[in-house]
């Protein structure tokens, strides 16, 4: 498995920086990889990323949200991908957001990448493409503010 974290400040409200990150589908906007989301319903998700130069399609189910907090995630079925986003207010106009992600990479190209640390280098470079588009327009393009509780899995965690 391969793990990467990162973070990032924007200069936006923690409630702007939450909403515009609940819109899935305009992930393409700032995440190199990914050339579709599309939101299937409030808790899953389909993607078509591109790395290496490999297309790969999947699906994701929130398992957690909590407005302003935290998103978390994982992918039904392969390839094994999971996450969090979290959301920390600086201050009335800053908030810091913190990824992390772990997923299983798929033959040579990704293990590669993955060994040479190019997703940590993919993942920062994302995070910031989101400040640039979030502070340059000031305000979010949309909000889902539901909560999506975690439920025990079948070993009561």
């Amino acid at each position: 498995m391969s793990t990467v974290q990162e973070s990032v400040q924007v200069d936006v409200p923690i409630t702007t920086a939450y909403n515009q990150w609940t819109q899935f589908e305009s992930f393409p906007q700032f995440m190199s990889n990914v050339d579709s989301v599309t939101q299937v319903d409030d808790t899953h998700n389909h993607w078509t990323v591109t790395v290496g130069g490999v297309t790969r399609e999947f699906d994701t189910t929130i398992t957690e949200q909590t407005p302003d907090e935290r998103i978390a995630w994982r992918s039904m079925g392969e390839p094994q991908h999971s996450g969090v986003v979290t959301f920390h207010r600086i201050s009335d106009d800053e908030t810091r957001i913190h990824l992390e992600m772990t997923w299983a990479p798929e033959g040579a190209t990704e293990k590669i990448g993955a060994a040479l640390q190019a997703d940590d280098v993919a993942v920062k470079k994302d995070l910031a493409q989101f400040k640039k588009l979030i502070e340059s327009n000031g305000f979010e393009s949309g909000a889902w503010r539901g909560d999506v509780s975690r439920k025990p899995d079948a070993t009561g965690r």
